[in-house]
């Protein structure tokens, strides 16, 4: 494989892309210069194949070995930035208004994009390398619509891996865990309408004021009491609106509850929504309101595959040396949309150091580039391990 020399050299550079596309951030399915960039450099690289337009803007690049037959393994990223303001005051800031790369995928991108100009240089495996470049992983779903285009399929996936970077891990170190990693995470709005009318005469009304305020308690008790405690969940109510400051003395005809329940098991997750709407229903009816829900399933729980997570975690002791990669890192709350090609492949999320960064989806947040030769290194012992064998 590439030698360390050369790799540190493409790491430099990476750097470099890495601070470009920073620069220009770009939101889920609508990246037009950030897939062109990618495309471009997947074209200089020397790649057998580049393919644009899956999912809108997302791009899939293939190369082949020179061993011979073998199997075929995907490595995905995430391109999307984020819609918020940069306050780092970086000379490589955003140059777009109410846009930045808050969660790291600038770096992701160079990170696999320095592999892919690695392993295209130097072909020293069997089979192939599928490298999937994503869009819309912050809310979009970019990885189911890129499935439901014919991703796996048409490229002949056998297995797929991902790689995010986690701040407060060290640079240099890696960490992930077999099974349930990530949560899967659902969204709702309830509107609950009952009867307007003046606060002096409340007996007229039947207030769907009380009735949220019921409501935003009893479905706590889906995490306390309808739950196994050895079953993560959590239940948070995040947005509540209803009346008006300028009116104090009118109780409104509707009110709207907002929030999120996240899991991290598929059973307890169908569960929960099971639970939610009965709660919801139930509370309404007990005051003679009505509730209309307006369930958004989020991502799926992102569970790693036994034995694929072993290869990751091999590969990553390769690279680092057993003492850096934790195998037995922290379930986390969060979600990944990486979650559904899991689903459809066996395969593993693994997390890279970012030091002591701010954390994700922060505006003071900036992907590390000190990590880029790590990931690299990573996706090349990763490969050579599952396609080689070694």
């Amino acid at each position: 494989m590439t030698s360390a020399d050369n790799i540190e050299a493409i790491a430099k550079e990476a750097k470099v892309w890495r601070q470009t596309l920073h620069q220009h951030p770009e939101l889920l399915f609508d990246l037009p210069k950030t897939s062109a960039f990618v495309a471009e450099k997947l074209r200089e690289f020397g790649c057998d194949e580049v393919v644009t337009g899956i999912a809108t803007s997302g791009v899939v690049a293939v190369i082949n070995g020179t061993r011979g037959p073998g199997g075929s393994i995907g490595l995905r990223c995430d391109m999307d930035a984020l819609p918020m303001s940069e306050q780092t005051n970086l000379p490589y800031a955003s140059r777009i208004p109410n846009m930045m790369h808050a969660c790291g995928h600038d770096g992701h991108t160079a990170m696999l994009l320095a592999t892919a100009k690695c392993l295209a240089a130097d072909r020293d495996f069997a089979g192939r390398v599928v490298l999937i470049f994503q869009p819309a992983e912050e809310g979009g779903g970019g990885a189911r619509v890129m499935i439901e285009e014919g991703l796996l399929e048409r490229f002949g996936i056998d297995e797929v891996y991902g790689m995010h970077n986690e701040p407060g891990l060290p640079v240099g170190s890696f960490a992930t865990r077999s099974g349930a990693f990530m949560a899967g995470g659902d969204r709702f709005v309830v509107t609950i309408t009952g009867k307007g009318g003046h606060a002096a005469s409340p007996h007229k009304t039947h207030d769907p004021v009380v009735v949220a305020s019921h409501m935003v308690s009893a479905l706590q008790t889906i995490a306390s009491r309808s739950t196994d405690p050895f079953d993560p969940i959590v239940v948070s109510i995040t947005y509540i609106n209803g009346g008006n400051d300028r009116a104090l003395n009118v109780i409104p005809d509707t009110v709207q509850v907002g929030g999120t329940i996240r899991t991290m098991n598929p059973a307890v997750r169908k569960a929960a929504e099971q639970r939610f709407r009965e709660i919801v229903s139930t509370t309404a009816a007990l005051f003679s309101s009505e509730a209309r829900i307006d369930w958004r399933p989020g991502y799926p729980v992102v569970v790693n595959d036994p034995a694929k997570t072993s290869a990751a975690i091999a590969a990553a002791e390769a690279v680092v040396g057993d003492g850096a990669v934790n195998a037995t890192y922290a379930q986390s709350m969060g979600s990944e949309d990486f979650a559904y090609m899991l689903e459809q492949r066996p395969g593993a999320m693994i997390l890279i150091g970012n030091g002591d960064s701010q954390y994700l989806h922060h505006p003071g947040f900036d992907f590390n580039d000190e990590a880029i030769p790590y990931g690299v290194k990573y996706w090349l012992s990763l490969v050579d391990r599952q396609l080689n064998k070694t």
